[in-house]
């Protein structure tokens, strides 16, 4: 059997460098390549190990090669992967080696791998999804906020995603197992100048949710004890808009108007601050989550029943106010001084920038508690209405105030007509009075005031058109325009 080769040891990498290696080429001890030939063991033939572990399989088919040969250059590297690590990929499939020998049972056996697209190789599973059961998706409440509020788009989209992660927050702490995360409340701070939407954001965001609204002004409230609202009349408020629900109560939305008015005073007073810095400690609780009693539910009850107790953990509160005199604040800290004045407030930056700046420290400043901003987390700042913004508001919103009038002529069969140069000197009028979208309704009342006194005593008319020279007030006497048609 001169044909059969010299029995050799075949040496196999271990796993620990199998990463760091190229593929291989068994070698005899003077490092020349070694080929194992197939053949049949005999007594006369040395076997080690013994003949109850074979060494090799099957012998192939002659036309199949039967030793380990390095790659060509045109197929791409192939790259040694320990059993380990090919477990992890049950879809990448091992080609076999029948003729190469089997290693020691000490010595872990490299598994030679082509390279894997990485497409093939099978990522992690998705996580599953939880929609939320009690709100829409943010998109879904912003698109429903354009449909009422022109213009605010940062706005906009602070509070849809706030309130939608708050209303995904309760759903999840209502099921949650006890060792789940516990998710804290966000309540919103709205910031902005009179009459750029605050109030009608809150009041449209309640309106798509479908769920308790409460509004209240904090220029009511004051201390316990003290004549005037406590704090819990906010509650109350919003348990009669639930209609005596409990549990929609606890799920409702109440808007804190005009905030900024309960600032601390900052010159000392011989008085107490009951509606000021008394306030804002009575809101602490309130705001964070708390177990109130309404007033006036108390000794209702025949059974000892102290009241109805409403607990505030789920309660979104949206508070708005307009913050007059923060944009000095704010400049002085940009300005790094504590005197800004004239031209040093115009250079620092725009008037209408300065409030999309503000920090916690400038509320502060403002006679805000450090306490009370805490808990209202989520801070959005509303952009001073122009000129485009003002002539959007008169006719996109679906109850725009073209359409409400032309409604209300419609019910004396009068088909009201807006020229766009009228309605470009009412946009005009309402930005030199800066009271915003509430000067356009002031604007038109005072326009319309002939015209609803006089149309429903005439007869014959049917078409009324507004000119500008109507809005300017260079309209003739109501004998004229009036005639009927």
């Amino acid at each position: 059997m001169k044909d059969i080769a010299p029995h050799r040891r075949v040496h196999f990498p271990a796993s620990s460098e199998a990463r760091s290696i190229q593929p291989f080429v068994a070698q005899d001890a003077d490092n020349h390549p070694l080929t194992l030939r197939s053949f049949t063991p005999t007594d006369e033939t040395p076997v080690d190990p013994p003949p109850s572990q074979p060494i090799h399989s099957e012998a192939p088919s002659p036309s199949q090669p039967i030793h380990s040969e390095a790659p060509p250059p045109s197929q791409p590297t192939p790259r040694i992967v320990p059993p380990s690590l090919a477990a992890e990929h049950p879809n990448v499939a091992h080609p076999e080696h029948p003729n190469v020998a089997h290693p020691e049972p000490a010595l872990s056996v490299g598994v030679l791998l082509e390279e894997v697209p990485s497409s093939s190789v099978r990522s992690a599973p998705p996580l599953p999804k939880h929609p939320c059961g009690y709100a829409p998706p943010p998109r879904a409440i912003k698109e429903f906020l354009d449909q009422y509020v022109i213009a605010q788009e940062q706005a906009k989209k602070k509070l849809a995603v706030a309130v939608y992660s708050h209303y995904h927050r309760v759903e999840y702490m209502q099921k949650r197992p006890s060792y789940g995360v516990e998710l804290h409340k966000s309540n919103v701070l709205l910031i902005g100048p009179s009459g750029t939407g605050k109030t009608l954001l809150a009041q449209s965001l309640a309106r798509s949710l479908h769920v308790p609204f409460a509004m209240a002004d904090a220029t009511s409230l004051t201390e316990a004890g003290y004549v005037g609202q406590d704090v819990e009349q906010m509650l109350t408020r919003l348990y009669q808009a639930a209609e005596g629900d409990k549990q929609r109560t606890e799920r409702g939305i109440i808007y804190i108007d005009e905030i900024d008015k309960i600032a601390r005073k900052s010159a000392a007073s011989a008085t107490r601050d009951i509606s000021g810095e008394g306030v804002q400690q009575s809101l602490l609780k309130l705001l964070e989550g708390t177990s109130a009693i309404l007033p006036g539910t108390r000794g209702r009850s025949q059974s000892g029943d102290e009241g109805v107790q409403i607990d505030t953990s789920n309660i979104l509160f949206l508070c708005g106010g307009a913050f007059v005199g923060i944009e000095e604040i704010i400049a002085r800290r940009l300005a790094g001084q504590e005197q800004a004045i004239g031209d040093l407030l115009a250079s620092v930056v725009s008037t209408d920038d300065l409030l999309k700046q503000v920090l916690p420290e400038d509320l502060v400043r403002y006679g805000m508690l450090p306490e009370l901003i805490g808990r209202l987390p989520v801070c959005a700042t509303l952009d001073p209405l122009d000129h485009a913004a003002l002539m959007r508001i008169l006719t996109e919103p679906k109850n725009s105030l073209v359409a409400q009038y032309k409604q209300m002529l419609s019910f004396e069969g009068v088909q009201l007509v807006f020229e766009p140069a009228a309605l470009d000197a009412i946009a005009e009028k309402a930005l030199r009075q800066k009271v915003g979208a509430r000067g356009l309704r002031m604007i038109l009342e005072e326009i319309m005031l002939d015209i609803l006194y006089e149309i429903p005593s005439q007869e014959g008319i049917r078409t009324l058109t507004l000119t500008r020279d109507i809005v300017d007030g260079h309209h003739p006497s109501s004998s004229l325009w009036l005639t009927p048609l």
